[in-house]
Parts: structure tokens; sequence; C-alpha cells
């Protein structure tokens, strides 16, 4: 079969949210990765957006499943029915038929979790299945020239990994990840608010704490939210009046980890790269990248230039659309092998 003749297909398995994008059709899917279950049948109830509108709000009859934790798949059987789902509701099933899928996953993703990932695609029918780091495709997403000798550094926060990378000549040059990133941060307004207020709040409220107040700098218009949730010691409904400074607070301590790894990334930095790093600055990725102040922020740690991606939660598999073209040109030339066996079984790169 020719290469044109093959769908390509890309998908972004995120921890918040699973994105897919198909050849000369753009991106055809962009919900939540939570799925809902009846457990009296074990039929799925809901999937997506409409599943992530149930969450905290569901009787015993009711199983809510995320397959993918921190950019990894921790239920193999619920994570392919996702994608039979998704793709039959799209009524391209058929589409992964002698496909080419790319896969984009966290920089800290073993070996072992790679081949899980892969799998999934193969058993969906997928004739040639390729792993590429998240942080890679998303610093194409986010417009740089990856394939020049300079140094860039990308920082992709996510919801359950923030990925930080050094990209040269087309390629990762060192990269670095951590489990803290949105649910993290989540989490931990969660913990701050029932140990200041004695209110346990969903993790659905966290979020839109985060999202309404979260800062990492001041900034101008600064505000309260009530939020509502169970008092720990009567049980009852109680509410809690947040303050903008508590959030940003509860953000900083938990951005330390984030910046530490930065830190240690730096000093693991080649010395021919550092003077580019210092004049290209930092590009900032994913969902994490909307936090205000976020700019000034690391800015104001490591002294060098911040910019914001301008596809924040799409720049992944953007810049899997850009790569594609990549991808054809290896095909061609034999890079990854000359037959789906060989790319299964018989290449060492690193990045199949």
């Amino acid at each position: 079969m020719k290469i044109e003749d093959r769908t390509f297909i890309a998908l972004d398995l995120g921890t918040s949210n699973i994105l897919a994008f198909v050849g000369k059709q753009g991106i055809v899917y962009d919900e939540p990765s939570i799925m809902a279950y009846d457990t009296l049948s074990n039929e799925l109830v809901a999937l997506g957006q409409e599943a992530y509108d149930m969450y905290g709000k569901t009787h015993d009859s009711i199983r809510m499943i995320v397959p993918i934790r921190d950019g990894v798949i921790t239920d193999l059987e619920a994570a392919k029915d996702m994608l039979k789902h998704i793709f039959s509701r799209l009524k391209m099933l058929n589409d992964w038929k002698n496909s080419i899928i790319l896969l984009a996953c966290p920089s800290g993703v073993t070996e072992l979790e790679r081949e899980a990932l892969k799998q999934v695609a193969y058993d969906m029918g997928a004739e040639i299945v390729l792993v590429e780091e998240e942080v890679k495709m998303a610093a194409l997403g986010a417009g740089i020239n990856i394939d020049m000798p300079k140094g860039h550094v990308v920082i992709d926060i996510g919801g359950g990994t923030t990925d930080i990378a050094i990209l040269s000549a087309g390629d990762v040059v060192i990269s670095r990840s951590v489990k803290v990133a949105g649910n993290y941060f989540d989490e931990e307004i969660k913990k701050y608010i029932r140990s200041e207020y004695n209110v346990t709040i969903g993790d659905r409220t966290a979020e839109n704490v985060k999202k309404e107040l979260g800062s990492l700098a001041k900034y101008k218009g600064e505000k309260t939210m009530s939020v509502f949730g169970r008092d720990i010691v009567s049980g009852l409904p109680k509410e809690a009046i947040i303050s903008s400074e508590e959030i940003r607070n509860v953000l900083v301590n938990s951005f330390s980890v984030i910046t530490d790894l930065l830190i240690g990334l730096m000093e693991n930095t080649p010395p021919e790269l550092a003077g580019d790093i210092i004049t290209n600055g930092f590009v900032i990725c994913g969902g994490g990248s909307k936090i205000r102040g976020i700019k000034e922020y690391f800015n104001g740690i490591f002294s060098v230039p911040c910019a914001l991606s301008p596809n924040a939660l799409t720049g992944v598999v953007e810049g899997a659309k850009n790569f594609q073209k990549v991808i054809n040109r290896r095909l061609e030339a034999g890079y990854y092998g000359k037959n789906a066996k060989d790319v299964k079984k018989g290449s060492q790169s690193k990045y199949i």
C-alpha cells in the first residue's frame, strides 16, 4: 500500500482530555478522557464530556473510569473500549485499518508503557504505530523550528505530568518529566481548603477554583470565590470564601517542584546550548500555561524571555500534523523498516 493511501491518525492521550487528529480532516475529537459504565450490565453509559458532567454525581450502579493517568494506560481494555467508541461514534472505525498512528506520550513513560500504548493501536487494526514525546510535538505545535541546531526549552504542563525538554537539531537533547501538573494542583487546592476551612470539596470544584482564582503573580482585579462542600465535622453542606492570594500561595508551592526540575535540567544542558537558551528563552505549553502570571513567574526566577504557545490545549496534535511530513519521508527512506513487522519488532529506534 502506498504511503499516501494510508490514513494518518495522531492521538494525544492526555490525563484530562483525549484529542484525535485525522489527516485531511483535522481535529475530530477533543473531550475529557473519562467513561461511565453500568456496574450491572458493564455497558458504557457515557463517554467524554457527557461522562465528565456526571462525575461526582452518580450512584453505586455507575462506575467512572479514567483509563489513562499521568500519560500511562492504567486500564488497557477500557482504553481500547474508549477508542473504539470514539471512532465508532465518528463513523471512522474503518480508518484504523492499515493506518499510520502517532501516539504522543510523556517523557517519563517507560519502554513497557510505550509497548502498552502501541498494543492498543495494533489491536484496533493499525499497520504502523509510532510513539513520540509530547513535549516534542508541543514544540512543533507552538511553531518552533526544532530542525535548526539551536537550543529551545519547552515546558509542557498538562493534566497529569509536566514535561520539560531542550530541543535542537530536530530532536530532544535532554528531557525530564514529573507528575506535578493540573490534577496535582487541584489536589493541593482540595487539601488547603480542607485544612483551612474544614470543608471537603470535589475535583470539579477544585478545578473551577484553579481556573477562576489561580495565578502565580499578583494581577489586577483579584477577587474572592464562594465554594460549597461538606463540613468534615458535622457532615453538613458548608460554604467557604476563598481569595486569589490563598490559591496563588498554593500554586507557587506546587510550582516549586517544576522549577527545581527545570534547574536540574539546565545544570545538565550542554554548554554550547546555554547561550541559545538565554536568547530564545522558554516556551510554555499545555493547559497549565493558562494560569495567570506564569510568564512573569518563570522570567522572575530565570531572567530569560518566556512565551506562551498559541495552541496551548491543541498544540500536541497540531505538532503531530506538522510531523506527518517527516514520518512520510522516513517511511519512503525505510527508516522505520520495510514493513509493519519491522516497525513492531525490528527497529531499535528510541522514537518507534
